[in-house]
């Protein structure tokens, strides 16, 4: 058996920020547009009118600032409200593999490695662009690494199962060195016509290296172990998917292929199970929370965090001990918790522990437990 690290992480960061007020502005113009419209059926009491948003509103539901996008012109034209992503060529790398391109190269680069030396590409997102041939595949072609490499969906828990998997396989011996890359363009299925929902998500990508601990070549992160769990629930969902087409004509509609989340729900159910989730894996491996001296959790929501790290630790965390991102890069889907696990981990010193915990739809989550080397 062998062990497995952690030896490099990236980032790949698009250009375009869409702020708070942007957004409320784009919204309220929409939804004064639609009021409008509307005014006898809402008069009627027949559809409810669109309330407004504000940067207000947006923080304190969540704690996002801002966001970065692939695309803001058509997220933010009203009579768009979604991003403009160009029609591409079967003969050019896809807007996913692209983005996974720059986060690998950098993940590598910090690892010392090659991509000839990888030989497990897995790409582990909550959303592919198409089904088949895997985007994983796509990665690995413009790479240029050698082995095999696949497609993985667990929604948002999906870049830490996807760790979970690497790990496995680098344990048994079936691989060396792995890249898991999580190419999320959350702006893409977001309803950004949702008041609820419209300020939550953005676009990113990251990549993380595992490899056996005896090939590192620098400073690592040894991963101790790894524990997955789900437990079925709809109040996270979306119905698009190839059979749409096969619906009865007229109950197609844009909103359900959207994020469609019942977040009070998720809020009181999701919680409880994944406190309990870190616990039992914490307890399993005999590690007491006061030894933990780093929780790098899924970045949705920064109440939903602090309850956590709160749960977890039998304390308020102190400043560092449980870093935000999403203030910044808002829900990164599954790359949110790798965003803060890579801009905050270098300063930990050897033989300080850490865990990197994702959580969503499904419900799932994910929980990898890593020490300093």
């Amino acid at each position: 058996m062998h062990k497995p690290a952690i030896t490099g992480t990236g980032v790949f960061t698009p250009d375009q920020v869409i702020t708070n007020d942007e957004l409320v502005a784009a919204f309220n113009a929409y939804a004064e547009k639609f009021n409008s419209r509307n005014a006898a059926a809402i008069a009627a009491g027949q559809i409810e009118a669109k309330q407004p948003s504000s940067s207000e509103f947006i923080v304190n539901a969540s704690g996002i600032h801002q966001r970065y996008v692939m695309d803001k012109t058509g997220v933010l034209d009203p009579d768009v409200m979604h991003p403009h992503l160009r029609q591409r060529s079967d003969d050019e790398p896809g807007i996913m593999a692209e983005m996974a391109l720059e986060a690998c190269q950098k993940a590598l680069a910090k690892a010392g490695r090659t991509a000839a030396e990888v030989d497990l590409v897995i790409c582990a997102a909550s959303n592919h662009e198409r089904a088949y041939p895997a985007i994983a595949i796509e990665i690995q072609e413009l790479l240029g690494a050698g082995g095999f490499a696949f497609d993985m969906n667990v929604a948002c828990s999906s870049a830490t199962f996807g760790m979970q998997a690497a790990a496995d396989m680098i344990r048994s011996g079936s691989v060396r060195c792995a890249l898991v890359v999580n190419p999320e363009i959350c702006s893409g299925h977001l309803e950004w016509r949702d008041r609820d929902c419209h300020f939550i998500f953005g676009d990113v990508c990251t990549a993380a290296v595992l490899e056996r601990a005896e090939d590192a070549q620098g400073a690592h992160f040894l991963i101790q172990s790894t524990r997955c769990a789900t437990q079925f629930s709809n109040n996270i969902r979306n119905n698009n998917g190839y059979l749409r087409r096969t619906r009865p004509a007229g109950v197609v509609d844009r909103r359900d292929m959207q994020f469609m989340q019942e977040g009070r729900k998720v809020f009181k159910e999701v919680l409880p199970l994944v406190s309990k989730h870190i616990a039992s894996h914490l307890a399993e491996e005999g590690i007491e929370p006061d030894q933990l001296k780093r929780l790098w959790l899924h970045q949705a929501n920064k109440a939903m965090n602090d309850f956590i790290g709160k749960k977890v630790l039998g304390r308020a965390p102190e400043p560092g001990e449980q870093p935000n991102i999403l203030q910044d890069y808002a829900n990164t889907s599954s790359a949110g918790s790798i965003i803060a696990f890579s801009k905050y981990s270098d300063d930990l010193q050897l033989g300080d522990s850490g865990l990197i915990c994702s959580f969503g739809a499904g419900y799932s989550v994910g929980s990898v437990l890593v020490e300093r080397a």
